[in-house]
């Protein structure tokens, strides 16, 4: 070719100058990475409340669970003080993980598109 590159029509996709300028569509983009994380988080802390949370409810519903003895350990202290903390942190890599997923998500669905003739330098 040998006259300047022609653009008809090309849409714009929306991008991270909506959400700088604080556009109605920047805020929808913003709403939505907020509503994702807050539902990440909900489900991490009702994960938390199910198996953590209820471990003082059956060692009540089932009081003979203190006599019973793993490797001569009560097998409430196992779950308390042993247990717990491994599951706390597979639920804390797991919540991370899936954090860092719906913000690379994100970040694709408003990254701004360059045309191709400014990518190979044309």
């Amino acid at each position: 070719m040998t006259g300047p590159p022609r653009h008809h029509g090309t849409a714009r996709r929306p991008g991270t100058g909506d959400i700088d300028a604080g556009t109605r569509i920047g805020a929808i983009l913003m709403g939505s990475l907020v509503g994702e994380q807050r539902r990440l988080a909900l489900a991490t802390l009702s994960l938390l409340a199910v198996s953590v949370g209820s471990l003082p409810l059956v060692f009540h519903l089932f009081p003979h669970l203190a006599e019973v003895r793993l490797l001569g350990v009560p097998v409430p202290w196992l779950l308390l003080g042993v247990l717990v903390y491994p599951w706390l942190l597979g639920l804390g890599w797991w919540h991370v993980r899936r954090a860092e997923e719906n913000e690379r998500a994100f970040a694709e669905l408003v990254a701004e598109a360059m045309p191709d003739e400014e990518v190979d330098g044309t």
